[in-house]
């Protein structure tokens, strides 16, 4: 996507041919840098600290963290433990799973001196799949808003709320939920975003919001409990949120808060849609609820917030008493009873295995 006019992905290889550099997202809104990743360490680091998030931007990062490791250590103890350590990052996205178990079983048959060459090449593929996923989930979102447009006559925007950021930022191109939005507004299908602000990282509100304005899109951030409000007002149309990890069930687990503005919208008849990529369904469970593993992140993500200063400086405030603990879990579980539909790079589904199924036979 664009910033400022310019193309981006959210990874690519430097101009040495192996170094691979990333946008920190921890720096957004207010500053844009580009951050190289030279070895194993940084690449977890990436992982683990939040520079890159989203779960397909993480299996892409894994990815090519495998392919550092194999330029630094190429020998099967090398790569036992390039899994090992970039495993251990982050417990909810199953991309990186996926990515990882991809990258070892195409690299530990191979001779050692050809694995480095190969993990790259893997890598590279591995993103470009990523941007073509995304596109297809656009192609088939972008139905379900113009069917909406059409319905009302064409009399005003779209509505569409969403939490956390399931765009570009969170992919190597495009997004998940946000995919399908572009593609409106890119075809002047008249949209318009409700971001939530997504507490306690404030993704939608640092992330989201930027991505949408550098595109040129409608929007307007929230706090996280107003989408309610707003739904029982007719100011919603639709939900789309994305996803870190799907149960072979339909069971959908994505940013905190989500379980609630899925609950909002069944209340108030509003179809709640989530921008599924294949990568990230974990065909081995079938209870997401009791099975997902959520993570729990450093409570100074609750009691801290960053921002632009008046005078510019980015900064850090407490907002807790001093000496009052926070719980932060990073996710929560949308029972698939409460999604109105997967969207899906093959198409749009129900959220059930025999809906998944129906579109991936082979996996199921």
């Amino acid at each position: 996507m664009n910033i400022s006019g310019q193309p981006y992905r959210t990874i690519w290889l430097g101009d040495d041919g192996w170094t691979v550099e990333i946008i920190d997202q921890t720096r957004l809104p207010h500053v844009f840098e580009v951050v190289a990743l030279r070895s194993l360490d940084d690449a977890a680091h990436a992982i683990r600290a939040m520079l890159v998030r989203g779960a397909p931007l993480i299996g892409a990062t894994a990815a090519y963290g495998m392919a550092l490791a194999m330029r630094e250590d190429a020998s099967d103890a090398g790569l036992a433990n390039a899994y090992t350590v970039l495993n251990s990052t982050r417990p909810t996205a199953v991309n990186l799973r996926w990515a990882l178990d991809d990258m070892r079983k195409r690299l530990r048959d191979q001779a050692q001196d050809s694995r480095a060459a190969i993990a790259y090449a893997r890598a590279a593929a591995v993103s470009d799949e990523d941007v073509e996923i995304n596109s297809a989930i656009g192609d088939h979102g972008l139905e379900v808003i113009r069917a909406i447009h059409e319905a009302s006559s064409g009399n005003g925007p779209v509505n569409i709320l969403t939490h956390c950021n399931a765009g570009w930022l969170a992919t190597v191109d495009w997004g998940t939920a946000l995919a399908p939005i572009y593609k409106a507004h890119n075809l002047g299908i008249p949209v318009h975003v409700w971001a939530d602000e997504t507490r306690p990282r404030n993704q939608g509100a640092a992330l989201t919001a930027w991505e949408l304005g550098q595109h040129g899109v409608p929007h307007a951030v929230i706090a996280d409990n107003a989408g309610g409000h707003l739904m029982q007002h007719g100011m919603v149309d639709l939900c789309i949120t994305g996803t870190d990890r799907t149960a072979a069930s339909g069971d959908v687990a994505n940013k905190i808060g989500t379980y609630l503005k899925a609950l909002a919208a069944r209340d108030n008849d509003i179809p709640f849609y989530v921008g599924l990529p294949s990568p990230t369904i974990d065909w081995t469970l079938s209870d997401g609820v009791r099975d997902i593993p959520i993570e729990e992140r450093d409570q100074e993500e609750v009691t801290h917030i960053s921002g632009k200063a008046k005078n510019g400086d980015v900064v850090s405030v407490q907002l807790t008493p001093d000496g009052s603990p926070a719980g932060n879990f990073a996710f929560d579980v949308t029972p698939a009873r409460l999604v109105t539909g997967l969207i899906t790079e093959r198409g749009i589904c129900p959220a059930s295995h025999d809906g998944l199924a129906g579109l991936f036979p082979e996996y199921a």
